[in-house]
């Protein structure tokens, strides 16, 4: 539990902040370093998506998504923007959404809004997203905070709508990174916390090809 590791709830968030105001706003510093393994991301997570946007009784539709963490919009336009026809993209650093608008190009037409705020605190539109992606941030959330957001996100979803997390996941317990002010989770907890949001989890994919040294990471899908 992040209550056993996040000492000061304040200074949590703060730090973070901080932190990432000091990365440099590139591909490379989005992924800490490792942006040689951008590509295997996307192509991965644009499978595990696909699998909801096809026919079917329950398809996901693709009017429209929300990045959540966007920083300079990584996902936004390698991911998202292909798929869907306007995105919204909210992330806490507002040097990050600056530079999005000159690194999606012309696609970026299609990012409706640019809303700079910390997941703690924002609140999706009821009713609005299709699909709800949330990836390496949910480590930047204490539990409550993070059930909370999945609530918020929950409402957020048009018919057939779905959350997807992608993150770190520690092996036991909850880890505390002092670096980056980001905790990481072993997958018992993160499935907790998503049961604990009133979601229901309809797959779930551990990431291959990733580098040895770096945590385990799983993409999570719930309505």
């Amino acid at each position: 539990m992040t209550s056993e590791v996040v000492e000061n709830e304040f200074e949590f968030y703060s730090k973070a902040e901080k932190y990432w105001k000091d990365v440099p706003a590139t591909v490379d510093g989005m992924l800490g370093g490792y942006g040689h393994i951008s590509s295997i991301d996307i192509n991965s997570s644009r499978k595990f998506l696909q699998r909801f946007l096809r026919d079917g009784p329950n398809r996901t539709g693709t009017t429209c998504a929300l990045d959540c963490g966007a920083g300079i919009g990584r996902i936004t336009k390698r991911l998202l923007l292909p798929l869907f026809q306007t995105v919204d993209m909210v992330d806490v650093t507002e040097d990050f959404l600056t530079k999005a608008k000159s690194y999606l190009g012309e696609e970026g037409r299609r990012v409706r809004n640019y809303f700079c705020c910390g997941l703690q605190d924002f609140i999706p539109e009821p009713n609005s997203y299709d699909v709800i992606w949330i990836q390496w941030v949910i480590g930047h959330l204490t539990d409550n905070h993070l059930s909370d957001f999945l609530r918020r996100c929950r409402a957020g979803l048009r018919p057939n709508g779905i959350v997807v997390i992608k993150d770190n996941t520690a092996q036991e317990g909850v880890i505390m990174d002092d670096v980056d002010s980001s905790v990481c989770r072993e997958l018992a907890v993160v499935r907790r916390l998503i049961r604990s949001a009133g979601l229901r989890l309809l797959a779930e994919e551990r990431q291959e090809n990733f580098p040895d040294e770096i945590y385990h990471v799983y993409t999570f899908a719930m309505r």
